[in-house]
């Protein structure tokens, strides 16, 4: 099942949440949205080693913050996947 949350955060904090979300492990996608546009979209294999996702989200991750520094606001909408639970 997937489940969608949705964080208003101030632009100098950005790149802390998406880092903080990423480690998280369950996330499919993660989407910056600023004035209603989508303007980063980072899907992620769920399940992905924590270092091959590392190295591969670096780039982003640079990307996430050079867009960072010019918003004052910005909101982080999120894809994740709960696990289901047994009877």
């Amino acid at each position: 099942m997937v489940e969608t949350e949705k964080f208003t955060v101030a632009g100098n904090q950005v790149l802390d949440k998406v880092k903080k979300l990423i480690r998280e492990g369950n996330i499919r996608r993660v989407r910056l949205i600023h004035e209603g546009k989508t303007i980063i979209e980072i899907p992620l294999t769920v399940g992905a080693p924590v270092v091959v996702a590392g190295i591969l989200i670096a780039p982003l991750l640079a990307a996430i913050g050079a867009f960072a520094a010019l918003v004052t606001e910005c909101t982080i909408e999120v894809e994740k996947v709960e696990e289901k639970k047994k009877k």
